[in-house]
């Protein structure tokens, strides 16, 4: 997710290991600009080092500022955070992942397939990722956000609120 406008980029269905990480970050790399010298991407993860690893096969190490947000736990409550710059000169101050966090709970609010202890559960992986798309689309291109704009306006992806209509009926040409 950007943090500026709220993009929902990309995600991975999967276990929190290196193998999902892959998958997001091939995603996020095919969808956003390269990062350079002079434009470095800001990335911020919690404390699954799997990102550590996966990160340099899509990015070099001197276009990214990277930081983690680890939470120290003490009988599941979270005591203390601790900041890690892992690559780049991030600013500590930056380092947070609430965005992210916050989103994850949107999520579970608005998709049943997501909440916990109900019968609604996703049994197939592959309805879960269909239901994540259909909810990006939504999120992006039709979830009135600030002022009668969405991400996708915000990103200049889009010059109105969509619709579903619009949606349902979009034909997209595919040029050669």
């Amino acid at each position: 997710m950007k943090r500026n406008t709220y993009f929902f980029v990309a995600f991975s269905v999967g276990k929190r290991i290196q193998e999902s990480c892959g998958r997001m970050m091939k995603k996020l790399s095919g969808r956003t600009e390269q990062p350079s010298l002079q434009t470095k991407m800001e990335i911020f993860t919690d404390g699954n080092d799997d990102y550590t690893y996966v990160l340099p096969d899509y990015y070099a190490d001197t276009c990214i500022d990277y930081g983690q947000l680890v939470k120290i736990r003490k009988n599941g409550r979270v005591v203390r955070k601790e900041k890690r710059i892992i690559y780049g000169n991030p600013d500590p101050g930056d380092i947070e992942t609430t965005d992210v966090e916050n989103y994850n709970g949107i999520l579970r609010e608005r998709i049943g397939r997501l909440v916990r202890k109900t019968k609604c559960f996703s049994k197939r992986r592959q309805m879960l990722e269909y239901s994540l798309h259909v909810f990006q689309f939504y999120w992006n291109f039709i979830n009135e956000f600030k002022r009668r704009t969405t991400p996708a306006m915000l990103e200049g992806l889009a010059d109105h609120l969509w619709t579903w209509h619009e949606f349902f009926y979009f034909q997209s040409t595919i040029l050669d």
